[in-house]
């Protein structure tokens, strides 16, 4: 019973938050039959993860989570550009942008997870149908709320020409991707070589930051909403909190909470961690501090 009522909590918690980024990118924006095109990027957002869910329910399967969200940040741009009929050059580009990105991670973090044979943390989520549908509905906001700044960009009605802000986000969209995917690289390679199966990596980027891949992919969305900064209107200036929610759940939530909970618990006693953890920065990349 208890699951019952944490799952439908949770996803009713997660539908209130995409509302609330829905009321706030809908102002002023472009209409498709008289309802908001970023409302209905909400609606799609939760349509996909639902309908992949019900296979991932009866098949018991987490194989196909990341694939998903990558797939629902596709959908969204592309159906934001098409209905809005936004073919200017900052929205053209937001959704290169996301494309690109999404197209890159999504198999990773999939052919990752199919030569693990599974993701860890959903042996006892999956067999649960309100906290697994939870997670599903979860990621729906997720993905709604970190791409909201580019979707309001493209939904908006007011378009801007290319100026400082859409060159500067591009800018540090390049820069956070290039970041991740090297870091991403890095740590696969490592991760292949069989000396290192207990071990942890500090070389590459990973000597100037324990998570270098969450810096660069805070950095990149980042960009996004740089780019959308100049137009945005009334309530859409609420979008840029998003940016927020990027940090929170990558270093509070999910990714370096998790990683780091689970390295201390591998490594806490080893003094060469201990002095890693000390001496690194925990997402900005910068030297090591030295040996004391």
């Amino acid at each position: 019973m208890q699951k019952w009522i944490t799952g439908l909590l949770g996803s009713i918690g997660a539908v209130l938050l995409a509302t609330a980024v829905a009321w706030a990118g809908s102002d002023q924006g472009i209409l498709y039959n008289d309802l908001s095109v970023f409302v209905w990027c909400g609606v799609f957002a939760f349509a996909v993860q639902w309908l992949i869910f019900i296979h991932a329910w009866f098949a018991q399967t987490e194989h196909f989570f990341d694939l998903t969200g990558s797939l629902t940040y596709i959908v969204l741009v592309l159906a934001a550009c098409y209905l809005s009929e936004a073919f200017d050059i900052r929205s053209l580009v937001i959704v290169g942008l996301v494309l690109i990105w999404a197209l890159r991670l999504g198999p990773f973090l999939f052919f990752r997870i199919q030569k693990a044979g599974e993701d860890r943390r959903f042996r006892s989520i999956k067999v649960s149908f309100p906290t697994f549908f939870m997670t599903w509905t979860l990621q729906g906001a997720w993905v709604f709320v970190t791409v909201s700044a580019g979707l309001g960009a493209i939904t908006s009605s007011n378009k801007v020409p290319p100026e400082l802000a859409f060159y500067l986000g591009l800018a540090m969209w390049i820069a956070g991707f290039v970041i991740e995917v090297i870091a991403d690289r890095q740590k696969t390679a490592f991760r292949a070589d069989p000396a290192n199966a207990e071990a942890f990596i500090t070389s590459g980027l990973w000597a100037w930051s324990r998570h270098p891949n969450y810096f660069g992919e805070i950095l990149l969305w980042a960009g996004i909403a740089v780019i959308a900064v100049p137009t945005l209107q009334g309530n859409q200036i609420f979008l840029l909190l998003s940016l927020i929610w990027v940090v929170v759940l990558l270093t509070a939530i999910s990714g370096v909470r998790m990683l780091e909970g689970r390295g201390k618990k591998l490594w806490g006693h080893d003094p060469e961690y201990i002095d890693y953890m000390k001496r690194t920065p925990m997402l900005m990349l910068w030297p090591p501090r030295k040996r004391r």
